[in-house]
């Protein structure tokens, strides 16, 4: 069962994680660059975040990798870029579970991936990553829909 989401807080898929959270009552936080800059400005306060040493996204990505049980990057594109396939190689790197659950590879089955993603490595602190809302506009409402779906009935 889901303890704790965990992601970055930059706009699209981190945000989107972390409002699913305050919506069911999960427990969040995470790591984000030191002055919670984000692409929108400075993340807001009623995001649980801890600043990183450095204002390099690189470094609280490869932090929330570390601090979680398991990660699981969503993106509408079946091919990760940037941050989102930095994600992927930090959690090889860390020896973590990892998933991507692709909007366009996965569509409907996205619930059922994730809900054996997450009982298949027992995550209690999911790490949730992916794109930027400025890289994939519809990445945030993906993962709304699949998180609220998959944890609503865990988090009861």
């Amino acid at each position: 069962m889901i303890k704790k989401i965990i992601s970055g807080g930059q706009t699209g898929a981190d945000r989107a994680a972390l409002d699913v959270a305050l919506k069911l009552n999960i427990p969040h936080g995470g790591w984000c660059p030191r002055g919670r800059l984000a692409e929108d400005g400075i993340i807001d306060a009623n995001y649980q975040l801890t600043e990183t040493l450095s204002a390099d996204p690189s470094q609280r990505t490869e932090w929330n990798v570390r601090d979680s049980d398991g990660t699981v990057i969503f993106s509408v594109s079946a091919k990760l870029c940037g941050g989102s396939a930095k994600t992927e190689v930090f959690a090889r790197s860390y020896q973590k579970p990892c998933a991507h659950i692709s909007k366009e590879k996965d569509g409907q089955s996205a619930r059922d991936i994730l809900n054996d993603f997450l009982a298949q490595h027992e995550i209690e602190v999911l790490n949730v990553a992916g794109p930027r809302h400025s890289e994939e506009p519809a990445v945030a409402q993906f993962v709304s829909e699949t998180l609220f779906q998959t944890l609503r009935t865990k988090s009861q």
